[in-house]
């Protein structure tokens, strides 16, 4: 079983990728709700909001930071604040995942979720752009990520003569030094304003300084399973309010401050 495979199917099978899609499908709705070009709302304003959504909506479904779930609180102990601002539909959809098995775990202050010594953080692009992302202007973050597994052949274009065991000693050791403390994938996402085209993707970046292919392998998550997560439901209607009995109760706590890194924008 090659690499994606590998990953995808284990994501998959936990919940995790149920989860990336609902907070996504959530963020993108209520972006696209709040964005206005009337009000003199701009592209750079759009992917504000929607990176802004999308970690807290992660946050929410992986029950992190504010929303990190205590054992020790009462069953009902904040809905108030897990369900603040989704609309019912959300409410509905959001899927269940044991409160301790995705942790944030951010990168030289990108936003970060690890699960089972894996990470993903988030990183946004132009609309039907997904396979051309320049991770060359990306945060110095996010170009280590992209560097981490596939140094890039054309640095050793002057090394042409040398030998194949010289070659791959060159690699060895780049790749080496790009390695990180955990394998690291990127969720890349973007939306339109206009025709509120999406794209969610997971994968594992490839540094492309030289332009073109973005990615050694990524796998398109808004093709999966429907908003519900694929969850299987009874033949009766769908439930008109929150669950009062959810899997944990979540307790408010403090946010730390966030780095500036990978904030330029608003997203990376």
């Amino acid at each position: 079983m090659d690499e994606q495979q590998d990953v995808i199917g284990e994501l998959e099978a936990a919940g995790v990728l149920a989860g990336i899609r609902w907070a996504y499908r959530a963020a993108a709705g209520r972006t696209l709700e709040i964005f206005s070009e009337a009000d003199g709302h701009d592209a750079a304003l759009l992917g504000n909001i929607r990176y802004t959504l999308f970690r807290d909506r992660l946050d929410r479904v992986f029950a992190c930071e504010a929303y990190d779930l205590q054992p020790d609180s009462a069953p009902t102990d904040h809905l108030d604040l897990l369900y603040a601002e989704l609309s019912q539909e959300d409410v509905n959809a959001m899927p269940h995942l044991a409160p301790d098995f995705v942790r944030r775990d951010d990168l030289t202050g990108s936003p970060g979720w690890a699960v089972e010594g894996r990470r993903f953080l988030l990183a946004s692009c132009a609309f039907g752009k997904l396979d051309e992302l320049p991770w060359p202007r990306k945060s110095p973050t996010k170009q280590r990520v992209a560097r981490q597994r596939q140094p890039n052949p054309a640095q050793f274009s002057l090394f042409d003569d040398a030998a194949d065991t010289e070659i791959a000693g060159l690699e060895e050791l780049l790749a080496s030094a790009y390695r990180l403390d955990l394998d690291t994938f990127v969720v890349a996402h973007t939306l339109d304003s206009v025709s509120h085209g999406s794209e969610l993707v997971f994968g594992s970046p490839v540094f492309n300084s030289g332009g073109g292919q973005a990615w050694a392998w990524r796998h398109d998550l808004l093709a999966g399973p429907p908003i519900d997560g694929g969850r299987l439901r009874g033949d009766g209607p769908l439930p008109t309010g929150p669950n009062l009995v959810p899997d944990a109760p979540v307790r408010l706590r403090p946010k730390a401050v966030e780095q500036p890194a990978d904030r330029a924008s608003g997203e990376a």
